[in-house]
């Protein structure tokens, strides 16, 4: 018995990217801003929906793969909502780049698109940020959950330059991949276990991702602030006096965000586009 997937094929998947990313430069700049604050609260709802399922076992060294994955199944969530809900997010708006090379739209429309969305994932997830600091839920387990996202934001800002820019790179190589595959599926099923997968992957290996990382180092500062969730983070004053606003743009940030533009642009959507353009284009002769 034959079995026929309904799935788009890697051309396919290539026109159908381009359909996505002309619409996505022709939106209004208002709604642009709305969608890209709506995915940066996406993004934040799942980062810190993973450390509150991991942070007991991310607070002991032998179940911290273990945590890894915990924080793993939370996270694809925060993608499948910018897919399904709708919204605009930095790091896959890196697929914009094969309608550039299509010449369906102009580079000028893509960096006005990635700039506006970087600003507004910035607010979305900075705002879950303070709110999950002033809910309360810090206070998890006498405080070591607070202690946790601490930790875990005092280890981002001390990262090396060339560490942050390397795992940034990976991280959209395979986020992109996430949503690059998605396309393939014409069901929400489909859809659902693609991201889910791919996703996981990329927490489970740890890499950085630098709208994730504008919920994870703002929820650590703003946790700080508070002397029970500080005693139980367990880190030396040189890690939490580096905690700060001036580390968070210039030791993670700008590094991990442009590792995120290589790994989306260079490593998916014009590989992508390289690959399989000339094919695409004969096919629509």
């Amino acid at each position: 018995m034959e079995v026929i997937m309904d799935v788009r094929t890697p051309v396919e998947i290539l026109a159908y990217t381009g359909d996505v990313g002309v619409v996505k430069t022709q939106r209004k700049i208002s709604s642009v801003l709305i969608l890209a604050f709506l995915a940066g609260a996406f993004i934040a709802f799942a980062a810190q929906g993973s450390n509150m399922a991991a942070y007991y076992l991310f607070s002991v060294p032998e179940t911290y793969g273990m945590g890894r994955v915990a924080a793993g199944v939370i996270f694809g969530a925060g993608l499948m909502l910018v897919i399904f809900a709708g919204g605009e997010l930095f790091t896959g708006n890196m697929l914009i780049i094969t309608s550039v090379l299509d010449r369906r739209t102009t580079a000028g429309k893509m960096f006005l698109n990635w700039i506006l969305v970087y600003i507004g994932n910035f607010f979305g997830s900075v705002l879950i940020a303070w709110m999950m600091s002033r809910s309360g839920l810090f206070g998890s387990g006498g405080g070591l959950l607070g202690g946790i996202t601490i930790k875990i934001a005092a280890g981002k800002t001390a990262l090396p330059f060339q560490a942050a820019f390397i795992m940034g790179i990976m991280c959209n190589w395979l986020v992109c991949l996430a949503v690059w595959s998605s396309y393939s599926a014409r069901d929400a099923t489909g859809k659902i276990l693609i991201i889910f997968f791919i996703i996981l992957l990329f927490v489970v290996s740890g890499f950085e991702h630098s709208i994730a990382n504008m919920y994870y180092i703002p929820a650590g500062i703003f946790a700080k602030q508070n002397p029970q969730w500080l005693s139980m983070a367990h880190i030396s004053p040189e890690l939490l006096a580096g905690l700060n606003w001036t580390n968070f743009l210039v030791k993670n940030l700008i590094p991990v965000t442009l590792g995120n533009i290589i790994g989306g642009v260079g490593m998916v959507g014009a590989m992508y586009w390289f690959a399989f353009g000339e094919k695409k284009r004969k096919q629509g002769e």
